[in-house]
């Protein structure tokens, strides 16, 4: 017996939900919806004038990527910045990433260094808020950040690894704003820049604690239990 293939979503329909994905997404990222706001199919279409299955598809493309949950015979909503998840997700970050940092410095070659050193100064350069974006980190400053963390990491060579990373990078980017945004005084430039002067130095053991250090107090930023540093003299 054949079997039918699926029929082709038309190009006008892909075209919509992708850009009703991507007007939520945005939304989400920059704090107009705040952790455990429901999200609302109806009030989505009429707000987005589309129709109900457009902004069905694209809550389920979000919560695909743990930017929406998806709530038993309630719909769907942002996730809590309390929600176990993010501690998981930190738990396995913490675990898998400072050992591919060890790898990354290893391996790494001298064009790595290069591109660490300009992911860095990128990152030093670009503003973490601007008034226009809301409270949250600023869209050019959380790519900024993206890349400084990816390029430490991919001198390990390893693209399993990194696929990896990449995933849990994108899981946990909700819960960082949420942390930023309940932790203000913390010093992620100091925290950013020791991560690039122990790798650039080799120094492995430094490396590795400061990266673990650096994901745990973003995960406790979420429970109120941040600690701080003072900014070290250099």
């Amino acid at each position: 017996m054949t079997q039918t293939a699926p029929l082709p979503v038309p190009p006008g329909k892909q075209m919509l939900s992708e850009q009703v994905y991507a007007h939520l997404r945005e939304a989400i990222m920059r704090g107009d919806h705040a952790p455990g706001d429901a999200l609302k199919p109806q009030d989505l279409a009429k707000e987005q004038g589309v129709s109900l299955a457009v902004v069905r598809e694209a809550l389920v493309r979000l919560v695909g990527e743990g930017l929406a949950d998806r709530l038993p015979n309630r719909g769907f909503a942002v996730p809590a910045f309390s929600d176990r998840r993010w501690q998981e997700i930190a738990e396995a970050r913490r675990t898998i990433e400072p050992v591919v940092l060890r790898m990354s410095i290893e391996r790494g070659d001298v064009d790595w260094e290069a591109r660490v050193r300009a992911a860095h100064h990128r990152l030093a350069r670009t503003p973490a808020y601007v008034p226009e974006e809301g409270e949250y980190y600023s869209s050019a400053w959380a790519e900024a950040h993206r890349v400084f963390h990816r390029t430490l990491l991919e001198g390990c060579g390893n693209p399993v690894l990194l696929e990896t990373v990449d995933r849990l990078w994108t899981a946990s980017e909700l819960a960082r704003r949420f942390s930023a945004h309940r932790a203000p005084g913390r010093d992620h430039v100091g925290e950013h820049r020791r991560l690039e002067e122990a790798a650039l130095a080799r120094d492995a053991d430094t490396a590795a604690e400061a990266l673990a250090r650096h994901l745990t107090q973003t995960a406790a930023g979420l429970t109120g239990r941040a600690h701080h540093e003072p900014p070290k003299e250099t």
